[in-house]
């Protein structure tokens, strides 16, 4: 992976983000270190990488602007209609809350089964955000999956 096809700094537009526990804190935290220490991210037709990125909420659309330089000039900015996203978000986040339940009283094979369900559901997202960003974003399939995660994050209340 060449060193300009990457992400050196993610952030998530503090205004897009809804009040959150210091548990739902503590996850964005790590998904964006995640996403930091394995990435690649190419912006289409520019190769000024290293990117820097600002995810953000507008008017309901996922709002992503890339920059790239030192000090970090816009490049482009992408908004992206959160709608196909957002069944599959809403089922994430109804699997990952029966997954926290089962976790304090059920049997690990049903622990087992539903985060089987919950990680087809993160990458069933993945892949979509992937299709979703392909003519603008060149992503890897990790990558996908931990920008998913931030998506989702973006929309943890509490």
């Amino acid at each position: 992976m060449s060193a300009s096809s990457r992400l050196i700094d993610v952030r998530l537009d503090e205004a897009s983000l809804a009040a959150a526990s210091a548990e739902a804190e503590h996850e964005r935290r790590v998904a964006v270190f995640d996403l930091l220490e394995s990435n690649r991210f190419v912006l289409v037709g520019h190769d000024a990488g290293p990117y820097s990125l600002c995810l953000s909420l507008v008017e309901g659309r996922l709002s992503l602007a890339v920059s790239a330089g030192d000090p970090p000039q816009l490049l482009q900015t992408h908004q992206l209609s959160l709608q196909p996203l957002r069944r599959v978000i809403k089922d994430y986040f109804l699997v990952c809350e029966s997954y926290h339940a089962a976790i304090r009283t059920a049997a690990p094979a049903q622990i087992e089964a539903i985060d089987m369900g919950r990680r087809g559901l993160h990458n069933e997202g993945s892949e979509l955000l992937r299709e979703r960003l392909a003519a603008k974003v060149e992503l890897d399939f990790d990558t996908a999956r931990r920008l998913f995660t931030l998506i989702c994050a973006l929309h943890v209340r509490g």
